[in-house]
């Protein structure tokens, strides 16, 4: 079921870089983990206004391309938190939500879809 639609997508991603950013000042994120909350925030925020959709700014990044990175990127988190753990020092926890949030809001999402009306 795709619920959610291309702009309330955009504020997710929005909210999504923001948390990135913010977790190791927050979670008290040191060393590595730290350095992929931040690089995350960055690519996230990047993608985001470089995606052509309401929310974005630039426009030239396809919104498949977009869904495509962030059904990658959502279990790619869980399990290099599972995997990883010495290199999560801290954030395990949070990369892991992080992870299932980022898979869920993929699954959820239109990616330029209208839904039909009833």
């Amino acid at each position: 079921m795709k619920i959610i639609s291309d702009k309330t997508h955009g504020i997710l991603d929005y909210v999504t870089a923001a948390l990135f950013a913010l977790a190791p000042g927050v979670l008290g994120l040191t060393g590595t983990a730290a350095l992929i909350s931040y690089a995350l925030a960055g690519t996230h925020l990047i993608m985001t206004v470089l995606t052509d959709m309401p929310l974005g700014i630039v426009k030239i990044i396809p919104m498949r391309l977009h869904a495509l990175v962030e059904m990658l990127v959502g279990p790619i988190l869980v399990i290099g938190a599972l995997a990883l753990p010495n290199l999560m020092v801290g954030g395990r926890g949070f990369f892991i939500i992080a992870g299932l949030g980022i898979f869920v809001v993929w699954m959820l999402s239109l990616y330029g879809t209208e839904p039909r009306p009833a």
